[in-house]
């Protein structure tokens, strides 16, 4: 009689610590698939489309996509010109009033995070406008003048940086791996802040003109140093005191130094306005604060929900030996692309 009461309850108990494991292969699972998906070797950038309009004579322009990342760009993005302005092919009528109006890019934001538009006018000026999905609308004015005012370019720079660090994988691991490091402890709050500083500085000269350094040295050293986080995040707390558990904060400045370089990089794609420049490099550098920001409070209401279940502690292992893993290929890419 024993043996029919008990056993039933063994077989709940098995099928308890089988849903238990499936779940943690299943969240492992997904974060694999995300990783590859992402796992390319410029994996910081947002994926872009690039459009050239050139004024041929008052009025008349002629305009192509000129480069694409991914599927033909023609086949996802389809510009709405002005009022007044109608596309017959490669051309484009605008009659007196020129280019000037809402330019509308409908489709941005799936297949590309953006869309650049670069505007090549009689009098050899030229004017880049970036479309994304949250603001897939720019104003233009008939002339490489940029009549936008102070609060519509900070609006504009605010959601491209909060865009941008969203989309880039290899620097939300990067932030990710530090609260691995320290945890949510009073000294995250060190580490974040160096982090901050450091590529704030970095990105303000380099976007000034003051900093320059080649892309892929800049994409190689940022995958390194996820590579170098995780591991030491996977390191437990009885062995040897490394430079980066014990310091994390001088190790997130040093890191975010580099950071800031690739930040740049993606800005200068982007363009900055010389009408209210510097309004523009603190807002996208306020808007990448924002979306980092974003990202500790969804890892902190996760811990807060998970942190009372044993499993999780396999789970963060398997996470960050994924993050490890990819930051690795990456690093391999991108030391390669150098060689090349």
């Amino acid at each position: 009689m024993l043996r029919f009461s008990v056993s039933p309850l063994w077989r709940l108990w098995r099928l308890w610590r089988l849903w238990r494991l499936w779940r943690l292969w299943l969240l492992a699972l997904l974060a694999a698939s995300a990783a590859l998906w992402s796992g390319s070797a410029s994996a910081h950038e947002m994926s872009m489309a690039e459009m050239q309009v050139r004024e041929t004579s008052p009025g008349e322009y002629l305009w192509q996509w000129t480069a694409s990342e991914k599927r033909a760009a023609d086949e996802v993005l389809s510009p709405q010109w002005p009022t007044g302005c109608t596309a017959d092919g490669p051309n484009l009528h605008c009659g007196k009033a020129g280019l000037s109006g809402a330019l509308t890019m409908e489709g941005v934001g799936k297949q590309y995070s953006a869309a650049v538009v670069k505007v090549f006018w009689m009098d050899g000026q030229a004017s880049v406008y970036t479309l994304t999905a949250g603001q897939p609308t720019v104003q233009l004015f008939g002339s490489a003048e940029d009549r936008r005012g102070m609060g519509e370019i900070a609006r504009a720079y605010t959601l491209l940086g909060v865009e941008h660090i969203l989309a880039g994988i290899d620097h939300l691991m990067f932030v990710i791996g530090l609260l691995f490091l320290v945890g949510f402890r009073r000294q995250l709050l060190w580490t974040i802040t160096a982090f901050t500083a450091a590529h704030s500085l970095t990105l303000g000269m380099s976007a000034l003109g003051w900093l320059q350094l080649r892309p892929p040295p800049v994409e190689a050293t940022i995958a390194l140093s996820i590579v170098l986080v995780a591991c030491e995040a996977l390191k437990t707390s009885t062995g040897p005191v490394t430079l980066a558990r014990r310091w994390p904060a001088l190790v997130a400045f040093l890191f975010g130094l580099v950071h800031g370089l690739g930040f740049a990089g993606a800005l200068r794609e982007i363009g900055l306005p010389e009408h209210h420049l510097l309004v523009a490099l603190l807002t996208f550098n306020v808007g990448v604060e924002i979306g980092q920001l974003m990202t500790v409070a969804a890892c902190w209401a996760l811990w807060r929900v998970s942190h009372r279940w044993a499993w999780t502690a396999r789970l963060r292992t398997v996470l960050l030996y994924l993050i490890g893993s990819a930051a690795a290929y990456w690093s391999w890419l991108r030391i390669a692309a150098i060689a090349g």
